[in-house]
């Protein structure tokens, strides 16, 4: 695989000398947690900012994932990119690549993801610790951003697979909000209809407790493209809460 520079970020990366794998790898920076260890490897997480711009440079050494696609292993990032590219492409709104590439040495594998930090955006966990304090109009726009993101998401016949609201982002937008997605490592084709999607939504709505069942209602209703009372909306909140239940005794 060549490597990956969006064109939107190239002139800005090559003015500080990062236009290339090497420059990323070498830039001394500090991490913004402690690595991931496993798989036989590491991976790592830096925030770099360039002229008010912020990103996201991960880094990871011998951190390898194994796929049909790759059953002898390949850098979990790989996937990720992939995942990230496909959204793009399905006009999913989700976090942005800038730079992809990988490299061997010496029989080490290494690969760099770097991502536009969502500087403005706030994660939908952070804004359910403070849901009291948000009016009922933010409450109510926030549950309609959830569900048309997660109808956009399955309307292109994919599964998110982690859709909790640490990894969802928001962003007050005119009278509204907007929504898009990180973490895309486990995104697959959506296979299996009614199923996947039920799958898929559940843990959102088992990690936020502050929503009662009237909210589900406006997440559902948007979702759906349905009016409030529409008994589609029942059926799902079975479906749901029958599925809640079963994870909830596991």
């Amino acid at each position: 695989m060549n490597d990956f520079l969006a064109a939107e970020d190239r002139a800005l990366l090559e003015r500080h000398g990062l236009g290339t794998f090497d420059a990323l790898w070498a830039k001394q920076l500090e991490a913004v947690d402690e690595p991931n260890t496993g798989r036989g490897g590491w991976s790592s997480v830096f925030r770099l900012d360039l002229e008010g711009r912020g990103f996201y440079l991960k880094r990871q050494s011998n951190y390898l994932t194994r796929t049909l696609r790759a059953p002898f292993g390949e850098p979990s990032f790989a996937h990720e990119f992939r995942n990230i590219s496909r959204y793009q492409q399905l006009g999913i709104p989700a976090l942005q690549a800038a730079f992809y590439g990988e490299r061997k040495v010496d029989g080490e594998v290494r690969a760099i993801l770097l991502t536009r930090a969502l500087d403005g955006w706030d994660d939908l966990d952070s804004l359910l610790q403070r849901w009291s304090e948000l009016s009922a109009v933010q409450q109510s726009e926030i549950l309609k951003a959830c569900g048309v993101l997660a109808r956009q998401l399955h309307a292109a016949r994919q599964v998110h697979g982690c859709f909790y609201p640490k990894h969802i982002f928001l962003r007050a937008s005119g009278s509204g909000y907007e929504g898009q997605l990180i973490d895309l490592e486990k995104t697959r084709p959506l296979l299996f209809g009614l199923r996947d999607r039920v799958k898929d939504l559940e843990p959102l709505m088992r990690r936020a407790p502050e929503w009662d069942e009237a909210q589900l209602r406006e997440l559902l209703a948007a979702y759906l493209d349905q009016p409030l009372d529409s008994t589609l909306i029942d059926s799902w909140l079975r479906r749901l809460t029958a599925r809640r239940s079963h994870k909830g005794v596991r």
